[in-house]
């Protein structure tokens, strides 16, 4: 795993992949929108079908106009599928709470798969970084050779446990009691702001850290994941 131009820390080099591999605040923006204009659409009319319509055309036209411009669909075919997600769920129980559902699952799914993930020595913050190698050739799963790496990715990694852990006390007593305007507030403070919070956090762990970083020391996966999770 090549090193960042520049870099060297782990902390540095950590810094330089995970900025390519979020999307930036553009596209955190750019999937919270449908969001928002079902929650407004809901409290304006109450009328869920309106709403996923109008929260679904809004998404197709945030990604036709990146396709229009030849940029990357990459972050914003999260809020595409996630309105599709949201209606299958409401439409099928006539309940508007539906549509934040799938959202829950995900972010518990997320938050368990993150906590194993520690556990298991394979952080998902390395798979973020492995993700972002921007060498042609580069092995995606290089990060794993590095036992300081790792050990860095884990320590931020339960930055995504705790934000799945916050979101799980908000909603789901939300969900639980059909409040559907709580919940829409919910989703849009603990979408990207939430996010951004996240990315903060880890930011200000990797500007404090000063591991230093060798490239060329490596070890073996077995013995990488048994350097600790930090």
């Amino acid at each position: 795993m090549a090193a960042e131009a520049g870099a060297t820390t782990v902390e540095e080099h950590i810094r330089g992949r995970l900025a390519v591999a979020v999307g930036g605040w553009r596209g955190s923006l750019e999937a919270a929108v449908p969001t928002a204009a079902f929650v407004a659409v809901w409290v304006w009319r109450h009328d869920l079908r309106l709403a996923l319509a109008v929260a679904a055309v809004i998404a197709v036209v945030v990604a036709a106009l990146r396709v229009a411009r030849r940029e990357s669909l990459q972050f914003v075919l999260s809020g595409v599928v996630g309105v599709g997600l949201a209606a299958f769920f409401a439409l099928r129980s006539g309940r508007a709470q539906d549509a934040f559902l799938p959202g829950i699952l995900w972010s518990a799914a997320v938050g368990v798969a993150s906590l194993l993930s520690i556990l298991a020595r394979w952080p998902v913050i390395g798979f973020m970084i492995g993700a972002a190698e921007p060498t042609a050739g580069e092995d995606p799963f290089g990060w794993r050779r590095h036992p300081e790496v790792v050990r860095v990715c884990s320590r931020l990694t339960w930055v995504l446990v705790g934000l799945a852990l916050v979101r799980a006390v908000v909603m789901v007593p939300l969900y639980a009691a059909g409040q559907v305007t709580g919940l829409g507030v919910a989703k849009l403070v603990l979408g990207w702001p939430a996010y951004a919070a996240a990315l903060a956090v880890m930011g200000a762990v990797l500007l404090r850290g000063r591991t230093p970083y060798d490239p060329a020391a490596v070890t073996t996966p077995g013995r990488a994941g048994s350097a600790g999770s930090g």
